[in-house]
């Protein structure tokens, strides 16, 4: 790319996150939003690009790269379409509804030699990454557990997937990310309650590999919007609101007490809690720095989709699980195992 050359980005689907992406677009550094693809049209009369009917429509405005923001089972079709075109892409998380789908993506964008990479948000946000910081120093000592809690009232705009690929994959992602370590096992439940063919609610139980333990709870049912993280180590724990971007370390208390009956117990005591000050800039605009630097062969922090074929490995293990009620293995080369085993 010449010097002072703005990259030409187009953006197929405009959805409620479509939409999102479309603001950001619209305003970042270095870039052009040049189209957008949605059968739909703008609706609202308020976007700045041009919105046509048909990826192919796209391509011909000439572009260097693509944000796949449309349903997920399209995901497949539309980034081959787009690797076989030379178009780099970010797609949104998940990165296919299958082991298989994501690694035919995968094998298109690297046997083409592109950029490409996975819109697994939560990377970014601001809490997260400074969690991620403090556990690579060993702030919090050994860790012994990561709980995740993920609920909130069911979003209509979803259709193809259930939770565990909707929002579960949010969850996977982050807990390999933040501790370093991959899963070795998964077990899970789920329900469906709201008259879907997918699930709706699931609870997971998991082992990274150091030993870790891992849960998780995530649903479309609660009345309740709640997105927490807590990492619980030999020196304390660490919560993660990543609704509000907060960070609150809860330490181990090593204060002597007098107290004969206390003295006796041998586990932990409440110490001081701290919540920390961090900066707070907006996680999807953060995502899309990321990746525009990576695709102007820039050193850049992004989300591979071999990073992304890996969360899909492990939400495919959850299913099975939960159809068949066992322990899933999800070591390195056992995920395609529990994903041939799902029932289609």
């Amino acid at each position: 790319m010449s010097e002072g050359r703005k990259l030409r980005a187009g953006l197929i689907g405009l959805g409620a996150m479509g939409r999102n992406h479309a603001r950001i677009l619209s305003g970042l550094d270095g870039v052009e939003l040049v189209g957008i693809v949605d059968p739909a049209g703008d609706t609202t009369g308020t976007l700045r690009a041009p919105v046509v009917p048909e990826l192919g429509d796209l391509l011909k405005l000439g572009i260097d790269y693509a944000v796949v923001a449309c349903p997920t089972a399209l995901h497949e079709p539309v980034g081959l379409e787009l690797a076989a075109n030379g178009v780099s892409a970010l797609v949104e998380k998940p990165l296919a509804q299958s082991v298989e789908a994501a690694t035919r993506l995968v094998e298109a964008f690297e046997s083409a030699g592109l950029v490409a990479g996975v819109g697994h948000i939560e990377r970014y946000n601001p809490a997260l990454q400074n969690l991620r910081t403090r556990l690579e120093a060993g702030e919090l000592g050994e860790v012994f557990q990561v709980v995740t809690r993920r609920q909130g009232p069911f979003p209509h705009r979803i259709a193809d997937v259930g939770v565990v690929m909707d929002l579960a994959t949010h969850d996977i992602d982050l807990t390999s990310w933040v501790t370093g370590r991959d899963y070795t096992s998964v077990s899970a439940r789920t329900v469906s309650r709201s008259g879907r063919l997918h699930e709706d609610m699931v609870a997971a139980v998991g082992q990274l590999s150091d030993g870790t333990m891992v849960n998780h709870l995530v649903n479309w049912l609660s009345p309740l919007k709640e997105r927490s993280t807590v990492i619980t180590g030999d020196r304390g724990c660490f919560v993660a609101d990543t609704l509000t971007a907060d960070l609150t370390f809860y330490a181990n208390a090593a204060i002597d007490t007098e107290w004969e009956a206390l003295r006796a117990f041998r586990g932990v005591a409440e110490g001081d809690m701290v919540r920390y000050a961090i900066p707070k800039r907006e996680p999807l605009l953060v995502e899309h720095e990321r990746f525009r630097d990576a695709v102007e062969g820039k050193e850049s922090d992004i989300v591979t989709l071999r990073q992304g074929l890996r969360t899909v490995q492990v939400a495919a293990a959850l299913l099975r699980s939960a159809a068949d009620g066992s322990t899933v293995d999800v070591g390195r080369g056992a995920s395609d195992r529990a994903e041939a085993a799902l029932p289609s």
